[in-house]
């Protein structure tokens, strides 16, 4: 009788408050994820578009909104357009080499052999080096007067003097691009290698069974599968090379005469050293533009080939 009665009573409590619907507790719990990201991500954003469309300046203390003028003054720059192509073909070759590189050595490193263990590990060590390292590294190496490069080429007789590499305009943007290359190729062969082991081994021994050579299964088995992978890691690794500040930076600075000059270093000079807040806003809302208009275009191309194998 008393636990009955207690039931009642507990029955008759008046509930003081309404639950929330089930659907809003996932986005409650996120909440302070996203609100955490928007104000170290989102929020710099918009105040550097916003930035862009002012005359913001540290030295004339200057802050008036000028709509487009900065823009237009991008359009006419040429060390903006300098940068601009710069950057844009450092991403195309270091992108397409460290693909080729990347792939061979995901190939090679798909198959079974002794030791396969610790090339692999051994093959990240480029990549886990700080960028900072890297540059200082290929510094030495390539240096123009006590260079190993240099001393290298001398013994083997391709070329008969030292060569600057980086006091060069002809040789600058290509070192900075192989130091790039070796430092970035495990991490898409990383990518690679795992979209190779995703490829159904039935397929590739029922073609071998069938006398297919190396080349022909990998061609009409492994790539067409391999695609979407290949386009992803792409991407990434494309936006990541449009974005390259510390090897240049530590490499050459930009030099020599604005022959290394990219859109992240300009940024950086018209930034932080003119302090043209506004104007520097500008060249890096370009960039993240540019970065977007990629983006599109990997997609794009992604979409259609998921279209294809579905």
């Amino acid at each position: 009788m008393a636990a009955a009665g207690t039931v009642a009573i507990s029955d008759r409590t008046p509930k003081t408050g309404r639950a929330l619907p089930s659907a809003l507790w996932p986005w409650l719990l996120l909440l302070p994820a996203f609100m955490s990201l928007a104000s170290v991500s989102f929020y710099p954003i918009v105040n550097g578009v916003y930035l862009s469309f002012t005359n913001r300046s540290l030295i004339t203390q200057d802050n008036d909104f000028v709509g487009f003028a900065n823009y237009l003054q991008l359009l006419a720059d040429p060390p903006f357009w300098n940068a601009w192509w710069h950057t844009i073909w450092f991403t195309v070759a270091s992108t397409g080499l460290e693909t080729l590189i990347g792939l061979a050595m995901a190939l090679i490193l798909c198959e079974t052999f002794v030791g396969r263990g610790i090339i692999r590990a051994a093959m990240l060590v480029p990549w886990a080096m700080p960028t900072v390292v890297t540059s200082k590294m290929f510094g030495w190496l390539f240096d123009g007067q006590h260079g190993i490069i240099n001393f290298i080429l001398l013994h083997l007789g391709l070329i008969d003097q030292n060569v600057n590499w980086y006091g060069s305009p002809d040789t600058a943007l290509t070192t900075i691009i192989l130091a790039d290359v070796w430092k970035t190729t495990p991490f898409m062969a990383l990518l690679l290698l795992t979209g190779l082991q995703t490829v159904p081994k039935s397929l590739i021994e029922a073609a071998r069974m069938d006398g297919a050579r190396a080349w022909t299964i990998f061609w009409n088995i492994r790539l067409p599968l391999l695609l979407p992978t290949l386009l992803i890691a792409g991407l990434f690794r494309a936006l990541d090379a449009f974005r390259v500040f510390d090897l240049v930076y530590v490499l050459t600075g930009g030099g020599p005469a604005d022959s290394t000059e990219t859109l992240s270093t300009l940024s950086y000079k018209v930034l932080f050293s003119t302090l043209q807040f506004g104007y520097g806003s500008a060249v890096s809302t370009a960039m993240f533009i540019t970065e977007g208009l990629i983006a599109v275009v990997f997609c794009l191309f992604l979409i259609r080939q998921i279209r294809k194998t579905t």
